[in-house]
Parts: structure tokens; C-alpha cells; sequence
């Protein structure tokens, strides 16, 4: 039986292992899955044996996630259209007060950086996140995945490579992107297609993830013509009581686009250089479900 002492040690830890679990699995509901699942191997554990409650919950919560990954890979294979990971709040608050920790915070759970994490396999997506994400060191993670940490290094370096190399340069402040996205919904609201123009980048890519269960485009769409087009088009056609509300999630401004107060959409955009390269909407209302609209 697990005493409040306990209990309270869990949930001390638990935002940590949340973000773990998210950042390896791109999904919340299977995230909150996995914290349940190493709560309850927290609950049976001897505690007497547990030197490091952390590292422990960290550990196992690590192992269930990769296998969990392992699963949804292959479930992967069927989805329809583009897949982009569940939009996750992320308002750090006063939780994180360090700037530069919120930056790499922000950064590790991006979209850009999620949609890259899904070419890693399982144990380099574990090692990224632990080392990138949350600092730990080599010898560490090495002892939580039960590795040598020659072999954890080289994991490590592979994953790092592999991330510089395909996700998109953008920037992470809050204010240039949260004054972008207002600029944007501005010009998509009011059917302005010059305008919009000058905020996209000439390449700009608009990647929507419905699961074949929303309209949406289902192959990613390219230039600002192509992407602009498909915009001031969807923004006529709209939806029955339309309302925006900003949230932050995934380290950045978003727009979530309501009908009659339920969400219906969300977009998010990657900024460089003061015009806008990507462009997220996610659109599956499987994924939409977790977000708490007042």
C-alpha cells in the first residue's frame, strides 16, 4: 500500500515524466497512459531500494514509452494524410523560470522537432529527449536503458545529426512568432491574399494532419501561392460560429479555431527571418479532444 509521503513524491515528479512520455510518444493521451502505468509500478515498488525517486520513475517511465512507440509505429503506417503529434499545452508559467531553460524546454517539444523525432528509432528518440530535453548525462541515461555509454554516446551523436540536418531553421521567440500569427489571422480573416503573401516565405510548406476523419489536405502543400490560396479558400468557407482563442502549445502561439465553443482546428506557424516557413493546422478531432477551451 502506497502511503501519502509516497503519493506525494509521484506527483512532485509527475510533469516531468509527462513531458518524457510526450516528447517520445508526440500523443497526450498516450502519454498520461504511460505516467499511469509507472505509477503504478511506483505504487508495488520497495521503496526502501529506491535511492533516487526520480531517476527511478524517470527510468521506467523511459522503458514503457519505448515500448509504447514501438506499437504506434507500426499503427503509423495506416494513418491518413500527414501526421503531426497532438497539440500539447505547454504554458510553463512560473514552473521554469530560467529563460534559456524554457527555450530548450520549448524547443525540444516543437513541432518541428517532434514531426523529425518520428524517422528516430525508439532508443535514439529516447536517448535525444533524455540528453536534450532534460540534461541528463551520458552515464545516466546509459544506466536507465541499459547500455554502455560508448554506445549511448554514439546513439546520442546519430539522433543529434539526424535532427540538424531535416528540421526547418526557425525562430523561438514568443513575441515575433505571437505578433506573426496575429498577422496572419488577420489577413486570412479578412480575405487578404496580398497581404498574407507578404508574410509567407516564397517556399513556405502547410502541413495538415485530419486523419482522413476532417477536410484537409492530404499531401503536404508548397509555395506561397499554393499555400495562400488554400487559406483565404478555407477561411470562406469557414465554420457555424466561429470564434479564435490564442493558447501557447508545443513551446509557441497557436491559434485554436472554435465552432459553436468546441475546437475545430488548430494552426501553428514556424517563423524565420521575420516571414512564416511552415504552416501546422491539425484538424483530427481525436487530437483536438485534450484541449480545455473555456
Amino acid at each position: 500500500m502506497t502511503t501519502d509521503t509516497e503519493t506525494d513524491v509521484f506527483e512532485e515528479h509527475r510533469p516531468v515524466l509527462l513531458g518524457v512520455a510526450y516528447r517520445m510518444l508526440g500523443r497526450v493521451a498516450d502519454a498520461e497512459d504511460i505516467v499511469q502505468e509507472a505509477w503504478l509500478r511506483w505504487s508495488g515498488a520497495d521503496h526502501a531500494q529506491v535511492r533516487e525517486p526520480r531517476a527511478y520513475l524517470v527510468r521506467v517511465t523511459t522503458r514503457l514509452a519505448i515500448d509504447r512507440l514501438r506499437q504506434v509505429k507500426a499503427r503509423n503506417e495506416a494513418y491518413v494524410g500527414p501526421w503531426l503529434p497532438e497539440p500539447y499545452v505547454t504554458e510553463f508559467g512560473d514552473t521554469v523560470p530560467d529563460t534559456a531553460e524554457r527555450a530548450v524546454l520549448a524547443d525540444s517539444v516543437s513541432l518541428a522537432v517532434l514531426v523529425v523525432l518520428e524517422s528516430l528509432s525508439p532508443l535514439e528518440r529516447a536517448v535525444f529527449v533524455l540528453r536534450e530535453a532534460f540534461g541528463y548525462p551520458y552515464a545516466d541515461i546509459a544506466a536507465m536503458l541499459d547500455r554502455g555509454e560508448p554506445a549511448v554516446r554514439q546513439l546520442a551523436g546519430r539522433a543529434r545529426k539526424h535532427v540538424d540536418e531535416r528540421r526547418p531553421r526557425y525562430e523561438v521567440d514568443p513575441d515575433r512568432r505571437r505578433d506573426l500569427t496575429e498577422r496572419f489571422l488577420a489577413a486570412a480573416a479578412e480575405g487578404d491574399l496580398e497581404g498574407l503573401l507578404e508574410l509567407l516565405a516564397p517556399d513556405v510548406r502547410l502541413v495538415a494532419d485530419s486523419g482522413g476523419k476532417s477536410r484537409a489536405p492530404l499531401r503536404v502543400l508548397d509555395s506561397a501561392d499554393k499555400v495562400g490560396r488554400f487559406l483565404l479558400g478555407a477561411a470562406r468557407k469557414g465554420v457555424p460560429d466561429p470564434s479564435f482563442r490564442f493558447m501557447e502549445l508545443n513551446g509557441g502561439p497557436a491559434i485554436v479555431a472554435l465552432s459553436a465553443g468546441k475546437p475545430d482546428s488548430v494552426f501553428q506557424l514556424d517563423i524565420y527571418e521575420g516571414r512564416i516557413q511552415s504552416v501546422y493546422i491539425m484538424r483530427n478531432p481525436d487530437k483536438l479532444a485534450s484541449l480545455a477551451v473555456e
